[in-house]
């Protein structure tokens, strides 16, 4: 019989000897004890497989991140797993894709635990106000936007000020267009993590709570033709 340890070194030895093929890879968040939702246990190396039938919430399909930043960015809003763990995960089979939100395979197996990205409630905020820029374009918004992203004006009243000018337009979140979708939930992240309400500035929290009002002003005139590039975005709120 193989013992675990052999039998992990076997697979550390294939998957090196596979990367750089074209072995589709996405990525996975998980508890201390790789649970997700529902208390559904995985383990290293070993495949699942669902129907990949109905919509990405149902129980068809596993969910995964494109990308390890916008999982994490993402995290308080899906799944908020405290204390998380982070997977690269070898994916095949049927595929859905939420816009870039996350992502839906049938069929998939756990290959490595990789690091998880440390996010700073500052680069939460950005992230948020980057997502909030690619949809509204109100002019007097963006002008705050800018002068908060460049660090010369985050005093709360600017931002308090913004969002009184764009509150006034309300849309649901269920009618917005695949780009202000991506966007208004990850500005609502930002409003809603721990981070920011019990760490950040009062000025840091007006911040985000202007980004979510610009998202929802901008849901009544999206398109569903655009979709956000989330990881670029991600890529860029991380940069000091």
């Amino acid at each position: 019989m193989i013992s675990h340890t052999c039998r992990e070194l076997l697979f550390s030895q294939y998957i090196l000897q596979n990367k750089g093929t074209n072995m589709k890879i996405a990525y996975k968040i998980t508890d201390s004890e790789m649970r997700t939702y529902n208390g559904f246990q995985w383990k290293l190396g070993k495949w699942y497989e669902t129907t990949g039938k109905g919509d990405l919430c149902s129980p068809g399909w596993f969910h995964f991140y494109s990308d390890p930043l916008v999982g994490m960015f993402m995290n308080p809003v899906h799944a908020g797993i405290e204390n998380p763990r982070l997977f690269r995960v070898e994916v095949e089979g049927k595929v859905l894709d939420d816009y870039g939100l996350k992502c839906g395979y049938s069929r998939a197996r756990f290959i490595e635990e990789i690091p998880v990205p440390q996010i700073s409630p500052v680069q939460r905020v950005r992230f948020a106000i980057l997502c909030a820029k690619e949809v509204y374009k109100g002019r007097k918004w963006n002008k705050w936007a800018d002068n908060w992203l460049s660090g010369k004006d985050r005093t709360e009243e600017s931002a308090a000020s913004v969002e009184s000018a764009i509150i006034v337009i309300e849309s649901a979140a269920e009618s917005a267009a695949s780009a202000t979708e991506s966007a208004f939930y990850a500005t609502r992240l930002a409003l809603s993590t721990e981070e920011i309400a019990f760490y950040a500035t009062k000025s840091a929290v007006s911040a985000a709570k202007s980004a979510f009002y610009a998202v929802k002003s901008a849901a009544e005139s999206a398109t569903k033709s655009k979709k956000i590039d989330l990881i670029r975005i991600a890529r860029k709120a991380m940069k000091k």
